[in-house]
């Protein structure tokens, strides 16, 4: 027996993946025995895949994560993110195995999140995290790609859903990927980790690395607009329009493209959140996209 955190089960089930959840222990047994693992502490707030401490025969501290297999293959797409990569912005990648969704990675130290810096500090330290990332890159979706499947994902999902957001913040979100879709220019497109946030960026020495990548070949602006959906009451709390000018001076992009893939990824993630019950994040999501739709009229 595993102890598999509620959200993982949840986001499992909503995959159709039981047949996973069910062999999940047999799965870690054989991957320690292959990858000379003994495994240890769960990580419990863990939501797209089962995530543990490992150690390796020879004593490396490692983590043996395993992803919730959906369709996209999101495990090779995060595979492929670290292996270009290398270890610079994101966590290294000691050993893989695409066919299972299973990953072998560098043991970092706490979030970014348990560190409870400062909210300018934090937005800082993880736009510096993504510059580390971006580089020209070839073998995963572009930017145009992902913001069409945005606009599908979102419309499907609020009826879904029951509507849990104005139809008025619906169409502003697709209104915004349209937006980002036309403007793709594989000219300027580089590799992107795709979700940024204060629980994926964990210690690393005196700097932080990212983990959990979703992986993109697009405009840098993107990881930043996921900056933008993130702390949505501290968002709300001034003009909204402050963090996306503050993350284009601080990285010499794009303040408009940066607030556009803000307000999509705001829309999409609440939906995601509120499908997986993960409250009160989700309402305040959706709630600040409620309200920067209305502004904007």
């Amino acid at each position: 027996m595993i102890d598999v955190p509620a959200a993982v089960v949840a986001k499992a089930r909503l995959a159709g993946a039981q047949g996973w959840l069910d062999g999940l222990p047999a799965l870690v047994d054989e991957l320690s025995a292959r990858w000379g693992l003994t495994t240890g502490r769960v990580f419990g707030d863990g939501t797209e895949a089962y995530v543990v401490e490992a150690t390796r025969a020879d004593g490396t501290p490692a983590v043996l994560k395993l992803v919730v297999p959906r369709l996209g293959n999101d495990a090779r797409d995060e595979i492929t993110v670290l292996r270009l990569a290398a270890g610079e912005g994101c966590a290294r990648l000691l050993a893989a195995d695409e066919g299972c969704g299973a990953l072998l990675l560098e043991r970092l130290g706490r979030s970014l999140y348990e560190l409870e810096r400062p909210l300018p500090e934090r937005l800082v330290i993880l736009a510096g995290a993504a510059r580390q990332v971006w580089r020209p890159a070839t073998g995963l979706r572009s930017g145009a790609e992902k913001g069409r499947w945005l606009i599908e994902f979102v419309r499907r999902r609020w009826v879904e859903l029951d509507r849990p957001c104005a139809e008025r913040t619906v169409e502003h979100a697709i209104a915004a990927a349209g937006s980002r879709v036309r403007a793709h220019d594989p000219e300027r497109a580089v590799l992107v980790h795709g979700d940024v946030h204060q629980w994926n960026a964990l210690e690393a020495g005196d700097g932080f690395k990212l983990v959990d990548p979703d992986g993109l070949i697009a405009e840098p602006e993107y990881d930043l607009g996921v900056l933008m959906r993130e702390d949505p009451v501290e968002l709300m709390s001034g003009d909204p329009w402050d963090r996306a000018h503050r993350l284009a001076e601080h990285t010499g992009t794009d303040a408009t493209a940066i607030w556009e893939w803000g307000v999509v990824e705001r829309v999409s993630t609440g939906l995601v959140l509120a499908g997986i019950g993960l409250q009160p994040l989700a309402s305040e999501m959706l709630g600040a996209a409620d309200e920067i739709s209305r502004r904007a009229g």
